[in-house]
């Protein structure tokens, strides 16, 4: 059985780059590698050259899937690329991204991060087209509608598609001559736009991208609009008519956006600072020391010492090196799963009590374990403080939790999350906390994790499988 991680399992990240002098695929490689923590199973590049659109797609990271000699294959100055976590459709090659389509028109590759959940109606509409589909994620969907779409530009074959498609989807696609940039009309995905010294563009799921680029963030591609960059520089080609308010994911903040990237004109690490600041005021506890368990809790971990007055301390150091999962055969190896990632500093936190932040709680398996390693360690006290409200149901617009049945916050109430993690108290951050530390409303973000009301109806239960063979 593996030891599955109790964090939240990421979004996808994507790239598009447009370099009128350069070769694209260099570039793109070092976009995904600045995005690889929002997926790890599969990476890919799409770069044209004068044969058309060649696509190379692997498992695992991109430093393992990508070498020097598999960039220098991909010629052209026109790319995207793409890093997957399975929201849809099973961790497989077929999936991996980008997907090509070719249409009556156009031949695109496309990359998605987000859920369309309304993909299976639109599936079953597009093999009644005649269309073939070789993989199970709703991704493919999306390609074979823009490539077989009705119109004889793209502002009508937009127009087309995004009324159809339901759900998330931050979208990077390239043709022949240009990449194109689309956000769905909720916003509920990350993507913005960059510029390069040498007159090139950038597009990518997040700011940190264009740091390790040395790409200048120009602004987000706003909610319903698609950008397209070609010959003729950047512009906007079509905006779609919002019927409500944007809707972006909270829990970018919360966990899944990089620190150093800038989301909705804030950076995430002051936002999770504040989130710290805040929990210190909602649950304040007597303690010695303040700890994160890295990497997310520590910018909560710092702005909960701050407002406190109690001194922070690294508690925990994090082996970067250790893989994401694990096979254990029996339950003492399955518990060394923590163990191999976090390691205590004994003589910092020994006869010390202890509040320590993390970023949220989905399973409860992991803090349970770093609460057991700390006491072991010999904390007198491990008070455990969490930046997000109870996660208390699924996400189906592009971030994999698990089951409700599986959530730790299902059906418990506080105390009784608190006894299954055996800490000495527990405190989550209110929406009310959470809202004042990102800078936003109700109104204007999607809290479907917390309160179970998504911004667009979904099917209860949606499984991530549904496409894949019985």
């Amino acid at each position: 059985m593996p030891f599955v991680s109790d964090s939240p399992k990421e979004a996808c990240g994507v790239v598009g780059v447009y370099l009128p002098q350069e070769e694209a695929a260099r570039v793109t490689f070092f976009g995904l590698h600045a995005l690889q923590h929002r997926g790890q199973e599969s990476a890919g590049i799409a770069t044209v050259n004068g044969n058309g659109i060649e696509i190379r797609t692997a498992m695992g990271l991109i430093t393992q899937a990508f070498d020097e000699k598999d960039v220098s294959k991909l010629p052209g100055h026109i790319g995207i690329g793409h890093t997957r976590y399975s929201t849809t459709g099973s961790s497989d090659i077929c999936n991996a991204q980008p997907i090509r389509s070719v249409g009556p028109n156009v031949e695109v590759a496309l990359g998605h991060n987000g859920n369309i959940v309304n993909a299976a109606a639109l599936r079953e509409e597009l093999i009644e087209w005649g269309l073939h589909f070789d993989s199970t994620s709703d991704s493919e969907v999306i390609a074979h509608l823009l490539a077989n779409s009705p119109g004889e530009n793209w502002t009508d074959r937009l127009d087309h598609v995004m009324k159809r498609l339901r759900g998330a989807y931050s979208l990077v696609v390239l043709t022949n001559n240009a990449v194109l940039g689309i956000r769905d009309p909720l916003g509920v995905r990350p993507l913005s736009i960059g510029r390069l010294d040498n007159g090139g563009w950038m597009i990518a799921s997040e700011t940190c991208a264009f740091d390790q680029t040395g790409a200048e963030f120009v602004r987000e591609v706003q909610p319903g609009e698609a950008v397209i960059i070609d010959a003729n520089g950047l512009r906007t080609v079509y905006q779609r008519t919002l019927t409500r308010k944007p809707a972006p994911c909270i829990f970018e903040h919360i966990y899944i956006a990089r620190p150093d990237s800038i989301l909705d004109n804030k950076l995430v690490y002051n936002s999770r600072k504040l989130m710290g600041a805040e929990l210190a005021k909602e649950h304040p506890v007597a303690a010695d020391v303040v700890i994160g368990v890295p990497d997310g809790g520590t910018p909560a971990a710092v702005g909960y010492a701050e407002e406190s007055g109690i001194p922070y301390g690294e508690g925990l150091v994090k082996n970067r090196y250790v893989g994401r999962t694990f096979i254990m055969p029996d339950q003492r190896l399955r518990d060394m799963g923590v163990r191999m990632k976090l390691n205590p500093l004994q003589e910092l936190i020994e006869g010390k009590s202890l509040i320590v932040i993390d970023d949220s709680i989905v399973r409860g398996t992991t803090q349970r374990q770093v609460v057991q390693m700390l006491r072991r360690a010999g904390a007198k006290e491990v008070h455990l403080r969490i930046g997000s409200p109870p996660i208390q149901h699924p996400c189906y617009l592009g971030v994999d939790f698990p089951t409700r049945r599986e959530l730790a916050a299902f059906d418990r109430a506080v105390e009784e999350v608190r006894q299954l993690v055996e800490a000495d108290s527990l405190g989550y951050l209110s929406v009310e906390g959470l809202l004042r530390a990102v800078g936003t409303t109700e109104q204007q973000s999607c809290l479907a994790c917390f309160s179970g009301e998504s911004p667009i109806p979904v099917q209860l239960e949606m499984d991530k499988l549904a496409f894949e063979p019985q």
